[in-house]
């Protein structure tokens, strides 16, 4: 699969951006332009390729990403299209741990969204190079030097134009090439699959020779080879000019930029050169690093197919009733009906069978090489996150990141006959999605999901009938505190108790005190190594972390605290390390108790773009909700509208927001930080 025009051909990139910025409709013509399809999906017809899930279709927007392969000049690109929805973040999250490089499109009237600010960051971690399309050229109020400029002041990016848009709004027509300097325009009667290539116009000329100096100059700035002939005015040939470029894309220096309109077909071919010319292939990119459990050592694993197996599972899906596991493989190879080692878990897996994915669709293959990306069916205990690898060689590569849930509903099944398979079906669901959380109220014995927003829950709530053919009623949003404390103070317990014939006794004492917010929990010790065993110790810590799971106000989780172990008591013969455990657990709560604890709420980031005319009622309902004003930007007869208001008093914003503008206004809003709740 990987090996088609060799390794080094191979494209492992995702497609991200904010919420219909043209994602997706971008990945239809890619397809069809590249002969995986025949026919272009529309995501507003719902017939979309890569949005296959029936809430997909039926709402236009992506919720998860979705793999597929294609070829391109004697090359072959996996695709991941990821969502741009703040509720489905996870999908981006883990899409990137895997792929080499990006495409990031943004919308040429809406600009750099918060949600592309969130990808981009979550790009930047990974350190994967990236690709800038600006699309959406022929929309009124299409603005292609403000979102570059948008790009180098919300991203501190550095991006580097490659091409220009020829004519703008209802004249855009094509695009001029700054690297050939020449013009491309897409014909209407072949669906943008043919193009001519011309002289730039005259009136475009001047502006094109000024454009293709600043590209030389740009990349010269990060490319001392090419500085030196840029300085002695050497004519730099074309294919010098793009291995820089290259270059600096693949160490993330610069981000080339292209534009045009996915949906009119224009622009979609110099991207697809682009993704070949720019993006690193598997053998490029970083290598990974891992740590060998059985000699605590970092090693790194390459993209070779002849070294040891060492492979992550990004995702989990069911599909049908079997578990189906996305992997990326960056080293070795596997092959159907064989066996792998899951290094997370310790234990062996048996691969039944390995597809190629095309969205919700597969092809059986029976062998897959370093570099690519498939499902696997058969790994019945692997989870997101686990390694997978040779016996003889384990790695445990660092785990996906997963967010925590500010959101949750109560739900229980309509018929006492669901109740079972309400919960067996839950645990599917919260196999896979990290973000997603049940757990069993133990006051009122109701079960609880939690989630990232009402969309998220909601459409879960959607599988859970659809899929599942299970009804249930739900109840009213909820939102997930945090509790923290507000000084410090000191809490002592003592665990003696007979269990089992025999005798358990251990006193802890301990001190809390505030963390900076946002900081999380620590817990460390003060306990004597040389007279404690160190089996004790670990046992006084993973209490003390336990006592984090629930805290003394309503029993949230507690956060931004810092716990010290000071001291202990102890009896030879009679402490055991189960017994220091649940000592320094019942410790940590007490001293909480005393330090004054408090709720937090989950405090979001709002953004709204107004029509000039309704700012005043908007910005007085957001006040109604107890948001903050941060900022408001002029915006072409709009405002942009950037605020902060509790997640307790957003449900049911957007029906408000309608209403205050005649549906002329749109928002997003994301999880910004937890604060102190305010009455």
């Amino acid at each position: 699969m990987a090996q088609k025009g060799g390794l080094e051909k191979l494209r492992n990139i995702g497609i991200m951006a904010h919420i219909d910025a043209g994602k997706t409709t971008l990945t239809e013509r890619i397809l069809y332009y590249t002969g995986k399809t025949y026919k272009m999906g529309e995501v507003h017809e719902g017939t979309a390729i890569m949005d296959w899930m029936p809430e997909e279709q039926e709402r236009g927007i992506t919720i998860t990403s979705a793999v597929t392969t294609c070829a391109w000049k004697n090359g072959v690109i996996n695709i991941i299209d990821t969502p741009g929805h703040v509720d489905f973040t996870i999908e981006v999250e883990r899409s990137l741990r895997v792929l080499d490089g990006a495409i990031a499109v943004f919308c040429a009237v809406g600009g750099v969204e918060p949600q592309s600010e969130t990808v981009w960051r979550q790009s930047d971690k990974y350190k994967v190079p990236k690709l800038a399309f600006i699309n959406k050229m022929d929309r009124v109020g299409a603005d292609f030097r403000g979102t570059v400029r948008q790009m180098k002041e919300k991203l501190k990016a550095r991006p580097v134009l490659l091409q220009l848009p020829w004519g703008m709004e209802s004249d855009f027509k094509g695009v001029i090439d700054l690297v050939e300097m020449k013009a491309v325009q897409w014909l209407d009667s072949t669906l943008g699959a043919e193009f001519e290539v011309s002289e730039i116009p005259s009136e475009l000329a001047e502006e094109a020779l000024e454009e293709r100096e600043r590209l030389l100059e740009s990349v010269a700035e990060v490319d001392d080879d090419l500085m030196e002939r840029y300085l002695a005015e050497e004519e730099i040939p074309t294919r010098d000019l793009l291995q820089s470029i290259r270059r600096a894309t693949v160490e993330l220096k610069l981000v080339p930029v292209l534009c045009g309109s996915a949906l009119k077909n224009k622009g979609v071919q110099p991207l697809l050169d682009a993704v070949n010319q720019f993006l690193p292939s598997p053998m490029e990119s970083w290598p990974v690093a891992g740590v060998n459990p059985n000699t605590g050592e970092t090693e790194k694993r390459r993209a070779n197919p002849h070294d040891p197996l060492c492979a992550l599972c990004f995702k989990v899906m069911n599909e049908e009733g079997r578990k189906l596991c996305y992997v990326r493989i960056y080293s070795g190879r596997m092959e159907a009906g064989g066996e792998v080692f899951n290094a997370s878990k310790e234990n062996k897996e048996k691969i039944a069978r390995l597809l190629r994915m095309h969205s919700n669709k597969r092809e059986r293959i029976q062998e897959a090489l370093a570099g690519d990306i498939i499902g696997v069916i058969g790994l019945k205990n692997t989870a997101t996150g686990d390694t997978l690898t040779d016996f003889d060689h384990p790695l445990n590569l660092e785990p996906i990141s997963s967010y925590e849930p500010v959101i949750s509903v109560a739900v229980e099944p309509k018929t006492a006959g669901d109740q079972e398979r309400l919960q067996l079906c839950l645990n599917k669901l919260a196999e896979e999605d990290p973000t997603f959380r049940v757990k069993t109220d133990e006051d009122t014995g109701q079960t609880l999901i939690s989630g990232m927003g009402e969309l998220h829950l909601e459409i879960l709530v959607h599988r859970l009938q659809r899929e599942f053919k299970v009804d249930a009623n739900v109840g009213k949003p909820q939102v997930v505190y945090r509790e923290t404390v507000t000084r410090e103070a000191q809490g002592e317990e003592v665990f003696d108790r007979e269990l089992s014939g025999q005798h358990h006794f251990a006193g802890i004492r301990v001190e809390v005190r505030p963390a900076p917010r946002g900081e999380g929990n620590r817990a460390e010790s003060l306990l004597d190594a040389e007279t404690v065993p160190a089996e004790w110790i670990e046992a006084a810590l993973s209490g003390a972390k336990e006592a984090f799971y629930s805290g003394p106000v309503m029993g949230y989780p507690v956060t931004d605290l810092n716990v010290v172990v000071l001291s202990g008591n102890f009896k030879e013969g009679q402490t055991s390390a189960m017994a220091v455990h649940v000592a320094a657990a019942m410790a940590v709560r007490e001293a909480c108790k005393a330090a004054d604890p408090v709720l937090l709420e989950p405090i979001m980031e709002v953004e709204a773009l107004v029509p000039e005319e309704f700012v005043g009622d908007v910005i007085g309902n957001l006040n109604s909700r107890k948001g903050r004003i941060l900022q408001i930007t002029a915006k072409a007869g709009a405002s942009i509208i950037l605020a902060e208001a509790p997640l307790s008093r957003m449900f049911g914003y957007s029906t408000d927001l309608r209403s205050a503008s005649q549906g002329r206004a749109t928002f997003s809003m994301r999880f910004s930080h937890h604060d102190v709740r305010t009455q």
